[in-house]
């Protein structure tokens, strides 16, 4: 190589949104990487909120006063929703779409147009189009076969299924997602099955519709006969867990898989959105409240162990403060722990954003008190562990996650991804110190 030739920089990559999105950053470093692209910058944006989107430009703009020869590409679900929101920023070089950011020839057609166009920049795409995607309805396959999983040493994510079937009425998600479809078991098993080989104590599925697992393929099966079949047939593997759930669409056999094997780890973070009965209807949601306080009784009778996350949306359109109520008492009524709450924003081209709105400062105030009740749940269950001996995977040489998803800060250093036991002596704000 001459003295004054210059390798091209490896692409540098910003994720925003969910678990999937992250394990799919990691599948197009890949794919990037054997392409040899160089002197680029790939944002993956989320679509879920009004607010993620326009965090994504923001930072766009940042990106590109900080790369200013590399070119720019948007890609995720804000990417797939509304393309001409990208394109039409000068920062912006090229927009990818979901089902094309997760395809070989896509990224090789990136390389032969860097090697036409030289290091990068705004005038690299020159007469090619700038948006390139296509309707994700028609998308067949997921990426499940591409990578066998991210993480930190600590646990491995498994993409084991994409997009959804249902329509909730606040919802773009499968409008830039598109229909629910899985990878075949014997792919997924075979992954964790390397995971395991390559140390990973703690492997976590992920799914924009986990509990949708398996409609699709031969036979129909329900995610449960998923979870068995892997603690079935990789036994070396220590710990196992699954992310968000819709709990109408939990079958019988991952209850009882959550009820019988230990090494399910006991803690499931539920789809609820609501606690209201017309808000939920008005959602299109598929369950009822007392449908949420059922699943979770249950699952709690079979696994005393068990800790609830949940999702859910303040400020939906027509909710009155007697129906936030609702939504608030059940943070009690289904012994909820972990919360992810939100204020209502609404999305165009969704059914609710077509609805009466409730004001902004409503949908702020309510979320910040679902907020408050479920940090007072959180602090009640996180005291009732000191005193308790709690199993934990390492996630840094100083601080482990605990089965109930607890992060608990140690007094001396141990291995990352390792599994230890630790003494809990006392709760720091959300998190607990071992002895």
């Amino acid at each position: 190589m001459p003295d004054d030739a210059r390798a091209p920089a490896p692409p540098v990559f910003e994720t925003f949104g969910c678990r999937l999105n992250a394990y799919e950053t990691e599948a197009m470093k890949a794919l990037a990487a054997e392409q040899g692209l160089g002197d680029a910058v790939v944002v993956n944006t989320c679509a879920v909120t009004a607010e993620a989107v326009r965090q994504a430009r923001q930072r766009i703009r940042k990106l590109r006063r900080e790369n200013p020869n590399a070119r720019l590409i948007v890609t995720g679900c804000a990417a797939q929703t509304e393309p001409e929101t990208f394109a039409t920023m000068p920062e912006v070089d090229l927009v990818l779409g979901n089902a094309e950011k997760m395809q070989a020839p896509a990224w090789a057609r990136l390389k032969r147009e860097e090697a036409l166009g030289g290091a990068g920049g705004p005038d690299l795409i020159g007469e090619t189009e700038k948006i390139r995607v296509d309707d994700i309805m028609s998308a067949t396959e997921t990426a499940g076969h591409l990578i066998d999983g991210f993480g930190t040493r600590a646990r491995a994510y498994v993409q084991v299924q994409n997009g959804c079937d249902h329509r909730c009425t606040f919802c773009i998600i499968p409008y830039g997602r598109g229909n629910s479809r899985s990878v075949p078991a014997g792919v997924v098993v075979e992954q964790i099955r390397r995971l395991t080989a390559q140390g990973y104590n703690e492997v976590v599925l992920t799914g924009v519709d986990l509990t949708s697992w398996g409609a699709d393929l031969p036979g129909k099966p329900p995610l449960g006969d998923l979870v068995q079949r892997i603690l079935r047939l990789v036994p070396d593997l220590p710990r196992l867990r699954i992310s968000s759930i819709d709990s109408v669409e939990a079958d019988p056999a991952l209850v009882d898989a959550v009820a019988s094997d230990l090494r399910l780890m006991p803690h499931l973070h539920l789809s609820l959105q609501a606690g209201d009965d017309m808000i939920l209807k008005r959602m299109k949601r598929r369950h009822l409240r007392d449908d949420a306080i059922r699943f979770c009784e249950d699952i709690r009778r079979a696994r005393p162990d068990i800790v609830f996350g949940a999702d859910l949306i303040a400020g939906f359109p027509t909710e009155t403060e007697a129906m936030f109520l609702n939504s608030l008492k059940l943070v009690e009524d289904c012994g909820l722990t972990w919360l992810h709450v939100f204020p209502y924003s609404p999305r165009k081209g969704t059914p609710a954003a077509r609805m009466p709105q409730v004001p902004k400062s409503v949908g702020k105030d309510r979320a910040a008190r679902l907020r408050a009740a479920g940090e007072a749940a959180r602090d009640a269950w996180l005291d009732a562990r000191i005193g308790r001996t709690e199993r934990l995977v390492m996630e840094t040489e100083t601080r482990g996650r605990s089965e109930g998803f607890a992060e608990v800060v140690l007094p001396a250093p141990r291995t990352p991804g390792a599994l230890v036991e630790a003494r809990i002596a006392a709760r720091d704000g959300d998190r607990l110190l071992a002895a």
